[in-house]
């Protein structure tokens, strides 16, 4: 058998506790275009389809009740740990998120790359990063 080959990131999945801040924050703040929509109320859930610019998709799942993420930073689970997002104009993106109403941490040099890179949450505290 050949080396498989994992050429790109089809989609990134995750859990949101409310449909309305999450679609608020995904569609209508961030600007990502939505594929699909789809309630399945055999799951009790919906399920968001978003289109990301280099044809991944990002998979929101609303269920209720999820349990709460760990503590930021410092009490770190196992697993995703954030969400980047690349940009050609940090400070512009950050400006338009902070007129959004958007927290966003001060912009700081990566450490290793000396790239510019800054974190903002979503709506259920999902660390979210901007990198330059």
């Amino acid at each position: 058998m050949n080396q498989p080959n994992f050429s790109n990131i089809h989609h990134i999945a995750i859990i949101v506790s409310d449909y309305e801040q999450a679609r608020r924050f995904y569609v209508d703040i961030l600007g990502l275009p939505v594929i699909r929509e789809n309630h399945r109320p055999e799951r009790e859930d919906i399920k968001l389809d978003l289109q990301l610019a280099n044809g991944a998709e990002l998979e929101i799942f609303v269920r209720k009740n999820p349990p709460k993420r760990p503590g930021y930073p410092g009490q770190e689970a196992a697993g995703l740990r954030h969400l980047a997002f690349k940009t050609d104009n940090i400070e512009e993106m950050v400006q338009y998120l902070v007129s959004h109403e958007v927290e966003v941490e001060p912009i700081r040099i990566d450490d290793f790359t000396g790239e510019k890179m800054t974190f903002f949450f979503d709506p259920d505290g999902l660390p979210l990063e901007l990198h330059e």
